[in-house]
C-alpha cells in the first residue's frame, strides 16, 4: 500500500496533523492491470499513464505497472514521456497529442518517444525533421473514426496509406482510433467504427493495430486487435455502465472528524441555510472541501444538481453510509451520524469519501461528473 496525502505532500506536515487522507492499493493496481492484460486476450495491454497517472503519481503507478508485465504506455504530452523515460528505461511510450512542430519533435526524438500523429500537418512535421537527418523513426497514425476528437479523417488515412506504402515517408507501427460509446456496449456507433477500423486496418497491412480503450476491452476479441490501451479502469473505474465493475478499488479517500455537535429540529446546517433539520440530530464536521478536490456539487442540499440528481454524496462510517448536509465548503463538510448509536463515531475518526464502501463511479455520479474528475 501506498499512502499520500496532498496536504503532507505539500506542505511536509505531520501526517497525524492531516484533516484528510488518499491512499493508493499499488496490489490492487497491479491486479487490475493484469486483469485487463487476461481480458483482451490475444492482444498485449498498454497502460494510460497520462495526467501524473491520472492524479495518482507517475513515480509510484509505473513502476508497478511495469512490473505487472506491463511493456507499453501512453501518454498526453513530450513531458510525460520524458518523465516517465527517467522511470522506465526501456519500455514503448507513445504520446498521444504533442507534435506541434519541430521542438517537440526533437523532444520525442532524444527520449526516444513514439509520437501518434494526428494530421497530415504532423506527420509532415515528423517526416521533415528526419529527412534533414537523413534516418526515419517510427511513428502510431491516429484515425478518427467517429470521436470527432483528434486523428486524421478516414479518407485522408486511406490516401496516405497508399502514398506512404509507394514513397516510405514515415515508419509507421500502429495504426489506432477511438471509440466513443464503448461504455455503453449497445451502442450502434460502437460497430460503424469498428467497421471502419478493420477496412483501415487491412489498408494499412503489416502494422500493429489498437482499437480498445479500457470499456473497449470488454467488448469482445474482435475490438482487441493488436493492443489495447486501458487507462481508468486501471485505476478502478468501472468499464461498462450499469454493469457489475470487474475491478478492484485503488484509491480510498478519507476526511477526519473535527467535530461531533448537536442539532435541534428547525435549526440549518451550512452556507445559505439550505438544509433544515427536520429532527433533532447529530453530525460530524469533518476536515474536507472544494478547496481539497471534495466538489461542492455533491453538496448534499443547496446546488443545482440536486434538482436533477436527488441524492448528494455520502461517507461510510462504522458500517454506516452517511450523508452530506448542506454545501460542501472549502474545507469543511457536514455528515449526518444521527442513525449510528451514541459513541460510536468520535471526533478523530476518519470518514471514507471514496474507496470499497463508496465505489469511485458512486462518487463521482453524485457530484455529476466521471470517475476521471472524482
Amino acid at each position: 500500500m501506498a499512502e499520500l496525502s496532498p496536504a503532507i505532500l505539500e506542505t511536509g506536515a505531520d501526517p497525524l496533523l492531516a484533516s484528510a487522507r488518499l491512499t493508493i492499493d499499488l496490489e490492487a493496481l497491479a491486479a487490475n492491470y493484469k486483469e485487463l492484460a487476461e481480458s483482451s486476450g490475444e492482444a498485449k495491454a498498454a497502460a494510460v499513464v497520462k495526467a501524473d497517472a491520472y492524479g495518482l503519481g507517475l513515480e509510484q503507478v509505473a513502476p508497478v505497472l511495469s512490473k505487472a508485465g506491463c511493456e507499453t504506455f501512453f501518454v498526453a504530452l513530450p513531458e510525460e514521456g520524458i518523465a516517465l523515460r527517467r522511470i522506465i528505461a526501456d519500455a514503448d511510450i507513445y504520446v498521444l497529442a504533442g507534435m506541434t512542430g519541430a521542438i517537440a519533435a526533437a523532444a520525442c526524438a532524444e527520449s526516444s518517444l513514439t509520437p501518434v500523429l494526428n494530421s497530415t500537418d504532423e506527420i509532415k512535421i515528423w517526416a521533415d525533421y528526419w529527412k534533414r537527418r537523413g534516418s526515419r523513426r517510427p511513428c502510431a497514425i491516429h484515425v478518427d473514426t467517429g470521436m470527432n476528437r483528434l486523428g486524421l479523417p478516414v479518407r485522408e488515412a486511406l490516401a496516405f496509406a497508399k502514398f506512404n506504402e509507394l514513397n516510405h515517408h514515415v515508419t509507421t507501427v500502429l495504426l489506432m482510433s477511438h471509440l466513443a460509446c464503448a461504455d455503453q456496449r449497445d451502442h450502434p456507433l460502437n460497430e460503424q467504427q469498428l467497421e471502419s477500423f478493420q477496412a483501415l486496418s487491412a489498408a494499412f497491412g503489416n502494422v500493429d493495430s489498437s482499437l480498445a480503450n479500457s470499456a473497449g476491452v470488454f467488448m469482445g476479441a474482435d475490438y482487441h486487435f493488436d493492443l489495447t490501451r486501458p487507462g481508468i479502469s486501471i485505476y478502478g473505474g468501472a468499464p461498462q455502465i450499469g454493469e457489475e465493475n470487474p475491478m478492484r478499488p485503488v484509491v480510498v479517500a478519507e476526511a477526519r472528524i473535527l467535530q461531533i455537535r448537536n442539532v435541534r429540529a428547525g435549526e440549518t446546517i451550512s452556507y445559505g441555510a439550505s438544509f433544515e433539520a427536520k429532527r433533532d440530530s447529530r453530525i460530524a464536521v469533518a476536515g474536507i472541501g472544494y478547496a481539497d478536490g471534495y466538489h461542492r456539487a455533491g453538496s448534499g442540499h443547496g446546488v443545482a444538481l440536486r434538482d436533477a440528481h436527488s441524492e448528494g454524496a455520502v461517507g461510510w462510517i462504522a458500517g454506516h453510509c452517511i450523508p452530506v448536509l448542506g454545501r460542501v465548503t472549502m474545507d469543511l463538510t457536514a455528515f449526518d451520524i444521527s442513525e449510528l448509536p451514541d459513541g460510536t463515531v468520535k471526533t478523530g475518526d476518519w470518514i471514507e469519501l471514496m474507496g470499497s464502501n463508496i465505489l469511485i463511479d458512486d462518487a463521482a455520479r453524485a457530484a455529476g461528473t466521471i470517475p476521471y474528475g472524482a
